[in-house]
């Protein structure tokens, strides 16, 4: 495999890292969000 981009690499391996980053936030983000709807919908249907 070459991963040799020429005088583009300066671009695009960076960029590869912002959307590497960018979809690690997003997925813990998402992550985080369900477990604390899972946690506050257990809180509500333990006050029934």
């Amino acid at each position: 495999m070459n991963f040799d981009m020429g005088p583009y690499g300066i671009y695009i391996w960076p960029a590869y890292g912002v959307s590497a980053l960018a979809l690690i936030g997003a997925t813990l983000w998402t992550t985080l969000s369900w477990r604390r709807a899972k946690a506050k919908l257990a809180e509500l249907e333990k006050k029934k």
